[in-house]
Formats: structure tokens, C-alpha cells, sequence
């Protein structure tokens, strides 16, 4: 197969095949590493101008027979890293263990990487390690985005021949919602205008994802009032004086405006990723938006690191101190393979992308995806406030597919691990929504356990 798909390498790219190592030991890690991690730069775009960075982790299981996932983190413009060492990848920070600027590794025993391949995709440009050769080439969207991850998957697998055959899923969280179904539909264009090499499309799944960021943030609100967050009163009050659209106010609707201020008094100190957890967000009091309808991004590691030690609680933003202390270390960089200058600071979210959000309502694309034969995974965190489980449920009716069963639990140990319902279209589409229960905005981060036994049923066709 490798002398017949040459030729194809030749035609998609214009410089040459992506380059990639394999590391097998990482600084904080003990000993070699236990799974096989490759990492390289793919170029992408004219002239190659634009190099994505990835980590691909081979299945621990049965690497030729598991499925192939591209993963891609939110934002836009949070590192896949983030992705591969807080929710689904083999390693883990043990905070035990680590201190000061020394953080130490440990293996995660419920990284997705025990039933799939995962591809960890630093992706749109300027996220992570990816980075561009020309300053315009830096300017991105929703859907150029889409085309150069598409482009990237197309050679990566003309240099891994190997994986054509494995099942492919394109999968990600929170922001990657928007992006993920437009990939699939150039991936499921492209199957059908018989572009090389020919990918093994199974389907996508989604956590927690961004669909329309208007809708979403709206439906925060009658999720607050679900979980008591905000009164009954208040709520009916703000619904009927907001005329049920909580985004775009008339600046002259008095009532409306002193409404969601009180619905903002409510919310403000709630931490928008789960709200059980304590909030360490320090918006300005001169903030102009209304703090219910705040940014997941807001929340920044920055706020933690300028409290005092003695007055802060723990939260979450703090574990992810370590992650810039990593990698940014010059030895951490080096054993991934890292290019010399074209970093000057990892970050774990870029806040300075030159981003256009150029898809504003990403329900048209999986309308059409839900002509073709594909199986879709959609699940969310019951404790996220950011994109409240209420909202994705709100697209996913709106898709008119057919119910094909109540909504019910579903079990880890013995334990209620969330509830989830299944919908079907012309008996080639399925669609299967779930939620974790007690997740948050990114649910394997805080149910890993039970995401692992989620995927391992869902790739394998066994109910949840």
C-alpha cells in the first residue's frame, strides 16, 4: 500500500511529509514512558506556511484494530496538552508529589488511550506548539480552521498508512463544536469525491460542545433556575420581561436589564465549569458584560497566581499552573521535539488568536451530516453552567431525528454514572446524548472513570 500512496504524498503536499519522533521519556516522568507517543509538526496550507503541531498515543489494547481519534481542544485556542494530561491522555501532574517548579508525571489509568489511537492536534494555528511562517498566515476561522485540520488528517495518514483502515472518529470538547462537524462533513465530502487517501469515517463525538454561542449562554439561565441557582421568581420574572431572549436586550427595557442584573448577583461567583466547585475568577467590578453570560476564558490561571497563598481556596484554574511550568521548560521542549524559536510561550489557552468565528450556528452542519450513514457521541457534564447540558439538547430536538428509546441511567460500579437517550434518522444516522453525572464543562477532567467506560461501550456498539 506505502509505493501506491507515495505518489499521493507528492500531490497534497507542497514541501514534503510530516516529521515526527518518538519520545520515550518525558522530564517528571519515572522511567520510560509506557505507551508509545509520537509527536511532529505537520505543514498544511500554501506553502506549508502553517506547521500543526501533534502527540499521537498509540491504544494500549490493539493499536491495528482500535479506533483512530483526532482530538481537538476548545478555546479557540487551548493546547491539546491541556487535553492529554487533564482529561483523556495516558499521563496525569500527580500534585502530590510535585512542588515549586518541579512537576512530576504519572500515568493516568483512564486515558482513552486504553481502547482508541488518539491524535492530540494543536490546532487552530497559533495554539499550543503550532505555529505559522508569515504573519497572514495567522489570521484563521471556523472554517479555514476545519480545511487545514482536514488537510493535516489527509497527510498524516498518507506517512501512517497503517491506520487507514482503523475506524476514524473526529472528537473534542467545548469550542471544537463548532469546528468538529464542519471537519466531518470535508471529511465525508471528500469520501464521496473520492479524494486519497480513502479515510474509514465512522462518526464523531462532541463534550460539552459550543454550537451557537448566542443559544448557549441564553439557556444558562433556565439552567440556573433548574439547579437553584436562581429562583423560580426571578426567573419568570426575567423571562417574561426579557421577552425570553436573554442576549440581545433593548437598552431601553428597563426591566429586563435590572432582571438579569439580579440574575447576574445570582451567577457571578458561581464557577462557570462546575458549579459545585469554588470560584477564583476576579472580574473587574467595571466589567461591561453581564457576568451571567461571561466567558469560560475569563476564568484565568493569572487571578490564582496573584492571590495571596493564605487567603485563596483551592480551585480548579490552580492545577493548571503546572502545565505552563512544564512546558516551558527548554528540557521538556527538547524531548518533544519542540522547533527552536517558533515558540516564544506555551500557553494553555491563547487569548490573542486572530480568530474570525465565521460559523455562528454550527446546527445546519450536523442537519446535514445527519443525511449519511455516521454514528455520533454527544455527552455533557450535568454540573456545567458554561454550555448547560439543556442547550445541546435543545439542537439535537431540532434535528427532528427519531426517539428510539426513554431516557435512562446508565451504570459504573453499580452507580448511576449519568442518563442518556438515543435518537436514529432513516436507519443509517444515529445519534446517542448522554450526560455525566457530576462532570463539568470538560467531563472527563472531573469523571474519568466513568468517560472511559463511556467511550469503551459507545466505539464497541454496547449500550452505555
Amino acid at each position: 500500500m506505502l509505493h501506491l500512496l507515495l505518489p499521493l504524498l507528492l500531490l497534497i503536499s507542497n514541501v514534503g511529509p510530516s516529521r515526527s519522533a518518538i519520545v520515550e521519556s518525558l522530564p517528571g516522568f519515572p522511567g520510560e514512558l509506557p505507551f508509545k507517543l509520537e509527536t511532529g509538526y505537520v505543514g498544511v496550507g500554501e506553502l506549508e506556511e502553517v506547521q500543526l503541531f501533534y502527540y499521537f498515543v498509540e491504544s494500549e489494547r490493539s493499536p491495528k484494530r482500535d479506533p483512530l481519534l483526532v482530538w481537538l481542544t476548545g478555546g479557540p485556542g487551548c493546547s491539546s496538552l491541556s487535553s492529554l494530561i487533564y482529561e483523556i491522555g495516558p499521563m496525569q501532574f500527580d500534585f502530590s508529589s510535585s512542588s515549586g517548579t518541579k512537576p512530576i508525571l504519572n500515568y493516568n489509568p483512564y486515558s482513552w488511550t486504553k481502547v482508541a489511537n488518539v491524535i492530540f492536534l494543536d490546532a487552530p494555528v497559533g495554539t499550543g506548539f503550532s505555529y505559522a511562517t508569515t504573519d497572514t498566515a495567522y489570521n484563521i476561522s471556523d472554517t479555514s480552521s476545519a480545511a487545514q485540520t482536514y488537510e493535516f488528517l489527509r497527510k498524516w495518514l498518507v506517512s501512517h498508512p497503517s491506520f487507514l483502515a482503523n475506524p476514524l472518529y473526529i472528537t473534542g470538547d467545548s469550542y471544537s463544536g463548532v469546528v468538529i462537524p464542519i471537519i466531518v462533513k470535508n471529511i465525508q465530502d471528500g469520501i464521496e469525491a473520492g479524494h486519497q487517501p480513502q479515510m474509514n469515517l465512522v462518526g464523531y463525538t462532541l463534550g460539552n460542545p459550543v454550537t451557537c454561542d448566542e443559544k448557549d449562554m441564553s439557556f444558562r439561565i433556565p439552567y440556573a433556575n433548574k439547579m437553584a441557582l436562581v429562583s423560580d421568581e426571578l426567573y419568570e420574572t426575567t423571562k417574561t420581561d426579557c421577552n425570553g431572549d436573554f442576549q440581545n436586550v433593548d437598552p431601553t427595557n428597563g426591566a429586563c436589564l435590572t432582571d438579569l442584573e439580579m440574575v447576574s448577583l445570582c451567577l457571578e461567583k458561581i464557577f462557570l465549569a462546575q458549579v459545585l466547585e469554588p470560584s477564583c475568577n476576579l472580574i473587574s467590578p467595571n466589567h461591561t458584560r453581564l457576568k451571567w453570560s461571561r466567558s469560560l476564558l475569563e476564568e484565568d490561571t493569572v487571578d490564582i497566581v496573584s492571590m495571596p497563598h493564605q487567603s485563596r481556596p483551592w480551585c480548579r484554574p490552580a492545577n493548571y499552573i503546572y502545565s505552563y511550568i512544564w512546558a516551558n521548560d527548554e528540557k521538556v521542549q527538547e524531548a518533544l521535539g519542540i522547533r527552536t524559536g517558533t515558540k516564544q510561550e506555551w500557553n494553555r489557552c491563547n487569548h490573542t488568536l486572530s480568530y474570525t468565528k465565521d460559523v455562528l450556528n454550527a446546527v445546519v452542519y450536523h442537519e446535514y451530516l445527519s443525511e449519511k450513514t455516521l454514528r455520533a457521541l454527544v455527552y455533557s457534564g450535568d454540573h456545567d453552567l458554561a454550555i448547560p447540558y439543556v442547550a445541546t439538547l435543545d439542537w439535537i430536538r431540532s434535528l427532528n431525528l427519531t426517539l428510539e428509546g426513554s431516557w435512562s441511567p446508565w451504570f459504573v460500579e453499580g452507580q448511576i454514572a449519568g442518563y442518556s437517550i438515543l435518537y436514529s434518522k432513516n436507519s443509517k444516522y444515529d445519534l446517542t446524548f448522554t450526560t455525566i453525572k457530576g462532570g463539568g464543562h470538560t467531563a472527563p477532567e472531573y469523571k474519568p472513570q466513568q468517560c472511559l467506560a463511556m467511550v469503551d461501550r459507545w466505539f464497541s456498539y454496547y449500550p452505555l
